[in-house]
This record gives structure tokens, C-alpha cells and sequence, in this order.
């Protein structure tokens, strides 16, 4: 691959996101050496700004808003030390770039003050007028939220911000505004705060910003949260860009002359307007290290857009291209004939140019153009403004499904799951057999393009040919594929619940727990019910049956059941998520029954017949001291053996040990009466730590992918490091706290979908 990334001592404790004092230093230091963002906002730019601009805006209504801004920030320092008024001035000429309207820039100047200020949204609606104050009510709510968790609060969050989305679009492109700008000076923040701001603005902001069509805010804010959540690739792929920066430069002039020349022999209605550029550091990282691919074989890190009048124009340019070099097979995209969910059109092609460097060309009309520059923000740029908000609403019709979708779920894994697969930036297109497109998220399954076309087709699928081939009905759909869904006419026939974890649309996941809500009630509430008692056992809450319906009336209300049985339902349905409420229980358990005594265990020894030696049931000794061995790391699942250490109790080892076996096989008789057989007890809920090695193909990347795997499973980590192995690939050693060999299990087997990986076994530590 690159040599100087493989060689670089740097990259070999890629930090993001793994919390050790070494890497968090490391990356403080790249960090701390990003240069300032300027921010030399004034209110005479904005007027400045204003002046320039075409469009009509209410001067003094704006001067105005700021006045009332500046005073009642006035004292406030950003965490920069500069004056807080800059932040909102800088939201607003963000938002003047987009051509939004007058009440949107006055919004935006007054969009902190009711939150960090003695300001009322009253003060707002008197001086500034119903609209105004809407706006800054609906940005200031996303933040205000009195919630029982971290969890929760974030949960409400985004939610909020969906539902801003859905009542007024402007709500969400000030929030993105705003997040821009803090994206822009957040170096100033603490290193835990960059973390977790930039991973919520790659999880939420950017998807959100994409699927309005805003372009340049998106990659700005994947380039920056890419910039915090790993600034070792950051700086290394800039660095390969910068090195070859006049060449790229150079080639790219070329091409443009190349093509002026060719159009001056055509007939135009007007002169076609030729742009280049590179593409973005974090699109070519998703390309060149998510997929191992060098950086040569990216075809299209540079891009050459050329924008005329009309339709007809476009695929005439298109075939004067193709004309002049030669087009790369399989590398040509209709989007005009086939806009993307975010109603971007253009049409994609990539060539070979006399050099031998590969390069895309994007070509499209000037309001395709704008669409695809502003997005949705188009309508205020263009003067469709709110006159536009027929068109609008069809165009946010996905807001309100992903709503509806996950209303009453409090899983914050779930809802930004939801988030990042509906408005993914990367989609595919999939045809039916009789020529309908359909669009879905990169990674649908058959079951996901069913449900798509209809959710009774869903229901009643039984298998797929994909390309007129039969296929699984977990098979992973590619662009360009004809799908053609086999159903069954049996009446009784339906989902299977295994499905739940197949599909990747939220919006084929809730219709299949729909199904199972309205059809199997029944078997929910046994499903259901045997759920919740192996969770309470696993987590020691012993709620008598009589008060079982008052222990979790709470629980009832925030997932809109009325009766116990609906509750159980809703478990069995997969409506409600039992591992994320447990926290909440547990604290109430522990309230209203702690002072209860544990049930006597009349088992605590049982002797087995092996040997005559005892089976000790681990987790009920009270009276031994019990330490869990560094050389083989035992977990709940796995078979163990238990050493008895004279001053030092019990040391429980696995099975497998290295010096278990060793024992067996010296056989010392007075050595071996030291060692039992010893079980876990059925209802552990142990909390152990163990270590891991993973072997892959080295790339910048991989500790972050490995990382993002363990925070997203929640899983804390004690240590970590990575180094490059003799035979050129990257050895990746974490140690982690861990509650079984079946979480592990789970663990690994995300670990080895990651692009490269090539093992994942349990080490000592």
C-alpha cells in the first residue's frame, strides 16, 4: 500500500476513539496544530455581505436582531476566549452563503439568547415578530430537554431535531449552521468533548446535511469530524495531497483548456462553465482505506464539473467527452434520468486522459447545480422561499416515516442506526423485473427491496432471484441488480423474526414488528415474558409477581402500553429493548426491594464424581477469596478449574490453560487435590477483563474501525496499542472489560467484517 503510513511510527497507536493518556496526548499534539479558523466575524460583514447579495433582505430588522444579541452576550467568552458574539454572528453569514431569508438570519443572531441569556421567547415575539421566535424555539428545544438519562437525553435529542426538520426545514439548516461553526473551533474544546461532538456530527449533522441536498456543509463536516475522530489519517492523507499539490493543479488546468477548446467548436446557447477540484480528504479516505485501495487506484480523487443550459446540452457534453478520451467501463451514472433520494441530478462519467490519470466529470444544468450546491436551501436562495413549501413537502415525506418509525423508543443505538442508514450518503438503485427503480441504503438485503416495494410482498416473501440467480434472503444488494421477490399464497404465512436482524431499512424493520404486534399477540406475550424474567434473573432483580404491574408502570407509560400483557407484547415484538432500561430498573429495584435478604442457596458446594474433588459454584463464596487469573482471562461461558492458593484463596483459571495442562501433566497428586472443578452460578453477571489480538492488512483506519466496533457495543477499554508486523501486516492488542464468552463472541465476529481484518483470538494479557 503506502509505505511511508506503514513505516510511520506515529501511525501505530491510532488513538481515535481509545481513551489512553499516550494516545490522547498524541493526538492532542496534531490536533494543536491546526491552524485558527478565522473568525473576524463583524456585523459589518453581514451588511457587507447583504449589500452584495441580489436578493432583498430587511437591513434594520437584522441590525436590529444583533443589537439585541451583542447586549444580552454581552460578557460572554467562547471557550477561545473570544467574544461569544461571534458565534452566532458567524452562524448567520454561514447562512447568508445559503441565501436564506431575513427571519432565518435574525434567528440565527438570536439563536443562543433564550438559552444562555435572561431573554424570553416573549422579549423575541414582541421585538422580532411569531416567526422569529418559532425559530429560535425550535433550535433552543433541541438542547432543553429534562430527561431520566444520558441515554434518554440524547434519544429526545434527535428526535427533536426530526421533528424540527418536519415542522420548519429552516430550524434544521440553522442547527447545521451552527454545528459548522463549532465544528470549525472546536480544538478549543477538551479532547473528550472533540471526540464526542465530531462522532455526533459524522452520526447525525452530516447524513442530516446530505439528505437536504447541502453539499458543502456535509463534507465540511465529515472533513472536520474526520479531522478530530482521527487526525493521524487526516494529516496523512493531506500530506500526500499537499506533496503533490502543483501536479494535481497543473493536470487539472490542463484537462480545463483541453475541454474550452473542444466546446468553442460547438454551438452553445451560452458557454458552458468549467470547474475542477480534488475530491474531499474524508470521500477519498472512504474510498482509498475503508476499501484498502491505493491511492492511484481512485478514480475519480479528481473531478472536473462542466455546467451548461439545458437537458439536451448535458448528454451532448457527454458525448463530446467520450469523444475526446476514453471512458472507463462501468463508470457511468444517470442521475438526471434517475435523481437521488436528495433529488440530486447530474450526469456522472469517468475517462482516461492522455496522461493515463483517471478523472471524473460531472455534468449538469445550472438549477441541478444549485440543487446540488444549497440543496433544499435552494428555495430561499432562488426566491421560492415558503411559496415553495408544496415542493417541500414531499420532499421531507422521509422525515416524518423515520419519525413514526422509532416514536417510542428510547434505544439511542437504535435511533442513530435509524438515522445513519435512512439518510445514508451512499445509496444503490435496484431494478424490478419489470423495470420499476427502487431506492435503497448501501447494504439492503432482499427482505429490505420486498418490504420497499410492499410491505404484504414483504410479508409474504419466501425467497429472491437476484440477476435471475436464487439468492439468500440476506444477500447484500449491488447498484444496477434486478431483484425479482418470490412470495408464498399461503394465508397463514408471514416474517420471520430472525428477519429483524437481516434487514437494513428502518422502515422494513418496523413493518415487520408491526406484523408480529398485530398478528402473534399471543406469542409475543409468552416471547415477551420469558424475555423480561431472563433479564431480571441475569441482572438479580427479584420483583414479587404481585407488584411486577407497579415495579414497571413507569415503563408502561413511556412505551404507551396500558397493561402489563401489552408490555410483555411489545418485549416480544421487539417494540422495547430490555438491556437499555435495566440501569433504570436496577436503581429502582434497589430502592424499593434492597433492604430485601438474597434467597438462601442450599448448592453452594455439590461434589461431583470426579475425583472425589468439590464443584464450587463460583459467584456464591463468601467465605474464600476469589481472583480470576491473568494467563487464560476466564469468563462467564467458559469451562474452568479453580486453584487453591494458600493466603490467596481461590485463582480460577480455564480450562485450557497453559498451566492447568501442565499441571495434568506433571501429575503431582499433592499438587492436583489443590485444584476443583468449579462452575459458574447460572444468574453471573460478572464483569471480567480480558484480551484480544487482532492480525489485518495495515491501513490507515483500522484502530478507528476496531475502536468505533467497541464503542458502539458499549465495551470500555483498558489498553490498547497497535504495531506493524516483519511480515507487513498491523497487530492491533486490546485488553477490555467483558461480561461472557458469548458478548466476546459477538464482539469478534463484528471485529471480522471489518474490511482486512484476517484473525481475532482471545491473548493473555
Amino acid at each position: 500500500m503506502i509505505g511511508d503510513i506503514k513505516n510511520n511510527e506515529q501511525h501505530k497507536d491510532l488513538a481515535v476513539p481509545i481513551p489512553s493518556t499516550a494516545d490522547s496526548d498524541s493526538a492532542r499534539e496534531v490536533i494543536d496544530a491546526i491552524p485558527d479558523y478565522d473568525d473576524n466575524f463583524t456585523i459589518e460583514k453581514i451588511i457587507q455581505k447583504i449589500l452584495k447579495d441580489d436578493k432583498q433582505y430587511d437591513m434594520s430588522k437584522i441590525i436590529s436582531a444583533y443589537e439585541f444579541a451583542a447586549k444580552a452576550h454581552e460578557g460572554q467568552k467562547r471557550s477561545s476566549g473570544q467574544d461569544y458574539i461571534i458565534h452566532p454572528l458567524a452562524v448567520a453569514y454561514i447562512l447568508l452563503e445559503l441565501g436564506m431569508d431575513t427571519d432565518t438570519i435574525c434567528a440565527a443572531l438570536l439563536h443562543d439568547v433564550v438559552e444562555d441569556t435572561p431573554a424570553t421567547l416573549d422579549d423575541l415575539k414582541k421585538r422580532f415578530g411569531q416567526d422569529v421566535a418559532m425559530l429560535v424555539d425550535g433550535v433552543t428545544k433541541l438542547s432543553k430537554i429534562p430527561t431520566n438519562t444520558k441515554e434518554e437525553q440524547q434519544a429526545e435529542n434527535i428526535r427533536k431535531i426530526l421533528l424540527a426538520m418536519s415542522q420548519d426545514i429552516r430550524v434544521m439548516i440553522i442547527k447545521l449552521a451552527d454545528r459548522l461553526h463549532n465544528m470549525r473551533t472546536l480544538k478549543y474544546r477538551p479532547i473528550e468533548k472533540q471526540r464526542a461532538t465530531a462522532l455526533e456530527t459524522m452520526n447525525i449533522y452530516a447524513p442530516i446535511a446530505h439528505r437536504l441536498g447541502i453539499r458543502a456543509i456535509q463534507e465540511e463536516l465529515e472533513d472536520l469530524s474526520f479531522r478530530f475522530l482521527d487526525p493521524f489519517a487526516y494529516s496523512e492523507i493531506d500530506h500526500i495531497l499537499e506533496t503533490k499539490k502543483e501536479e494535481r493543479e497543473e493536470f487539472i488546468v490542463t484537462i480545463k483548456e483541453r475541454i474550452a477548446r473542444r466546446f468553442k467548436q460547438e454551438d452553445f446557447a451560452e458557454p458552458p462553465m468549467i470547474e475542477g477540484r480534488v475530491k474531499s480528504i474524508y470521500s477519498i479516505y472512504k474510498k482509498i482505506f475503508l476499501n484498502h485501495k491505493d491511492i492511484d487506484e481512485i478514480y475519480d480523487k479528481y473531478a472536473v464539473r462542466i455546467i451548461v443550459t439545458t437537458i439536451a446540452e448535458c448528454y451532448n457534453v457527454l458525448g463530446l467527452i467520450h469523444d475526446m478520451f476514453r471512458p472507463l467501463p462501468n463508470r457511468f451514472k444517470d442521475y438526471i434520468s434517475t435523481p437521488k433520494a436528495n433529488m440530486y441530478q447530474s450526469l456522472h462519467t469517468t475517462v482516461l486522459g492522455k496522461e493515463g490519470i483517471p478523472f471524473e466529470v460531472q455534468i449538469r444544468t445550472w438549477d441541478m447545480h444549485e440543487t446540488a450546491e444549497y440543496g433544499i436551501a435552494a428555495h430561499w436562495k432562488y426566491k421560492e422561499g415558503i411559496r415553495g413549501k408544496d415542493k417541500m413537502e414531499s420532499r421531507l415525506a422521509w422525515v416524518r416515516q423515520v419519525i413514526e418509525a422509532q416514536q417510542t423508543s428510547d434505544d439511542v443505538e437504535e435511533i442513530v442506526r435509524i438515522i445513519k442508514t435512512d439518510l445514508a450518503p451512499e445509496d444503490i438503485v435496484v431494478m424490478t423485473p419489470k423495470g420499476m427503480s427502487i431506492d435503497l441504503p448501501m447494504g439492503s438485503t432482499v427482505i429490505d427491496f420486498a418490504y420497499r416495494i410492499h410491505t404484504e410482498i414483504g410479508h409474504k416473501t419466501i425467497g429472491a432471484k437476484v440477476d435471475g440467480k436464487i439468492v439468500p434472503l440476506d444477500y447484500e444488494l449491488q447498484t444496477g441488480q434486478i431483484c425479482e421477490i418470490i412470495t408464498t399464497k399461503d394465508p397463514d404465512k408471514g416474517p420471520n423474526r430472525a428477519w429483524l436482524n437481516i434487514v437494513q431499512t428502518n422502515d422494513a424493520r418496523a413493518k415487520i414488528r408491526s406484523w408480529f404486534k398485530k398478528e402473534r399477540r399471543e406469542e409475543n406475550i409468552v416471547e415477551g415474558k420469558a424475555e423480561l424474567e431472563r433479564t431480571f434473573k441475569r441482572y438479580h432483580i427479584r420483583v414479587p409477581e404481585d407488584k411486577l404491574g407497579e415495579f414497571l408502570q413507569d415503563d408502561f407509560k413511556r412505551h404507551n402500553c396500558e397493561t402489563l400483557d401489552d408490555f410483555f407484547a411489545s418485549i416480544g415484538y421487539g417494540g422495547v429493548t430490555l438491556e437499555k432500561m435495566i440501569p433504570r430498573l436496577k436503581d429502582r429495584y434497589n430502592k424499593l426491594f434492597g433492604d430485601q435478604p438474597e434467597p438462601e442457596n442450599n448448592n453452594l458446594v455439590r461434589i461431583k464424581p470426579n475425583g472425589g474433588r468439590s464443584s464450587i459454584v463460583l459467584d456464591q463464596i463468601t467465605d474464600m477469596a476469589v481472583k480470576f487469573a491473568q494467563c487464560c482471562n476466564p469468563l462467564p461461558g467458559d469451562e474452568i478449574v479453580g486453584f487453591v492458593t494458600r493466603g490467596y484463596g481461590l485463582s480460577v483459571h480455564t480450562t485450557k490453560c497453559s498451566n492447568y495442562l501442565a499441571a495434568k501433566q506433571r501429575n503431582d497428586p499433592e499438587e492436583m487435590n489443590r485444584w476443583y472443578d468449579i462452575v459458574w452460578s447460572e444468574n453471573s453477571n460478572t464483569q471480567l477483563q480480558t484480551s484480544f489480538e487482532v492480525v489485518a492488512t495495515d491501513r490507515v483506519g483500522l484502530v478507528y474501525d476496531i475502536s468505533a466496533v467497541l464503542m458502539e457495543a458499549r465495551i470500555p477499554i483498558v489498553h490498547s496499542s497497535s504495531r506493524v508486523l516483519k511480515n507487513g501486516n498491523a497487530l492491533f492488542e486490546s485488553t477490555i472489560v467483558i461480561s461472557s464468552t458469548e458478548q466476546l463472541k459477538n464482539l469478534f465476529d463484528k471485529i471480522r467484517r471489518i474490511s482486512g481484518v484476517i484473525s481475532v483470538d482471545r491473548s493473555s494479557i
